[in-house]
């Protein structure tokens, strides 16, 4: 049998085989009894339907991978690309352009796949546990712009890829690394203006005593807004959220509506402190440059990659070609790529607590700061008691009951 079959089939059941049994660990997990912390926020009943959202989540995504590595390996075995790579080659398109049709039957092949998972998980695990506002027209909608999306601003990016590697040689993946990372960049900047308010509506938060604190705060610690904004996550979800888009003086902080409604003004002054802190700490400049590296780190190994007939033959594939280097050294790289996200996590663990310790010491409002996550924790039905090798492999912040603790500590 071809060695590289081998080493993705291993790579896929490996993967596989961890999902579950932290999932199932993490179940095994949870807790019967409320957290004397969360006494008053949560009641027993609203726990045990914390519980129970958790599990059946959990159960949801193993059937959902299951499902999705079975079905890989299957389309892997039979020699699915390759029928995908012969009916393309059928239309006559250059290199490149048949390269992005390629890629856009693949797209749409596992978006139809993946299709039934996303409306179940939608319209009926979200909508049981009451978080589902979403309707059928915006569900749909929210496709057909995606896709879009993902032609216009996917598809130049990926022709200019392609055609570094077709024209440059060896030179193409310093010259695709200068690309990708510039795009990343372009990406961050015009998000906020042009991608994000096709999904959402945005506002300028309306001028009272909320939109005082919070430019006052911004004033005091010398950080730039371009505005101060309320998104309509509500159209979608009861979940609350707060974030920052942008990047320099194009910066504007975002309140979900559902958030300013459920919760005070000091309350909020301390989630938009958390998220200044990441700022202010230099923590999305320095993990915008660890996204760029991790860039740099895929590009060079795939050139080592890049028409390789072994695993070509793995594939079963008749020809070779640059488009669909691309997609099977993915395969190959998904074991390096899982381990940078686990050590991504850790650091991201690491910038939450500091973050948090920003917010306390600049509002001294570790009492309000400990409700609003409490509140968050309680109104999205979190885990509070997650198995703590899931949190090292996945979660990109602490367990809230750890960041209370910490918080604590601090303000003894």
């Amino acid at each position: 049998m071809n060695v590289y079959l081998i080493v993705i089939l291993f790579i896929l059941l490996a993967k596989y085989i961890l999902d579950f049994v932290v999932e199932v660990m993490n179940n095994q997990h949870l807790q019967p009894s409320l957290p004397a912390e969360f006494s008053g926020v949560f009641d027993e009943e609203k726990y045990h339907r914390s519980q129970q959202y958790t599990e059946e989540k959990s159960k949801f995504g193993l059937i959902q991978t299951t499902f999705c590595t079975a079905g890989l390996i299957f389309f892997i075995l039979i020699g699915g690309f390759n029928f995908i790579d012969q009916m393309v080659r059928t239309f006559g398109f250059s290199p490149i352009l048949t390269g992005l049709v390629y890629m856009l039957v693949l797209v749409v092949f596992s978006g139809f796949l993946d299709l039934p998972f996303r409306i179940y998980s939608t319209f009926v695990i979200e909508e049981k546990y009451g978080f589902n506002k979403t309707k059928a027209k915006t569900f749909i909608l929210d496709l057909i712009k995606g896709f879009l999306l993902l032609i216009v601003l996917g598809g130049p990016l990926l022709a200019l890829v392609l055609w570094f590697f077709q024209k440059t040689g060896k030179l193409a993946p310093l010259y695709i690394w200068v690309v990708v990372s510039l795009f990343q960049l372009f990406l961050t900047f015009i998000a906020p203006i042009v991608i994000m308010p096709l999904f959402n509506k945005f506002v300028p938060l309306e001028q009272g005593e909320l939109r005082k604190a919070i430019e006052t705060y911004a004033r005091k610690h010398e950080f730039h807004l371009k505005g101060v904004y309320t998104m309509d996550g509500s159209k979608r979800s009861s979940k609350a959220n707060a974030f920052f888009s942008g990047f320099g003086r194009s910066r504007r902080i975002v309140l979900f509506d559902t958030l300013i409604k459920k919760h005070s003004q000091d309350e909020l002054v301390c989630v938009l402190a958390h998220e200044m802190g990441h700022y202010q700490l230099g923590h999305v400049l320095k993990m915008m440059v660890v996204s760029i590296l991790e860039t740099g780190l895929l590009l060079f190994l795939l050139s080592f990659f890049i028409e390789n007939e072994g695993l070509f033959a793995a594939f079963k594939m008749e020809e070779l070609s640059i488009y669909a280097s691309l997609i099977f050294f993915g395969f190959l790289y998904s074991p390096v790529s899982n381990l940078l996200s686990v050590w991504t996590n850790v650091v991201s663990r690491r910038y939450e607590f500091q973050a948090d310790q920003f917010a306390l010491q600049t509002t001294n409002q570790g009492e309000d700061f400990i409700s609003v996550l409490k509140k968050l924790s309680a109104d999205n039905l979190s885990n509070l008691t997650p198995h703590p090798l899931k949190v090292f492999l996945y979660y990109s912040h602490p367990p809230v009951l750890k960041r209370i603790e910490a918080i604590r500590e601090q303000t003894k």
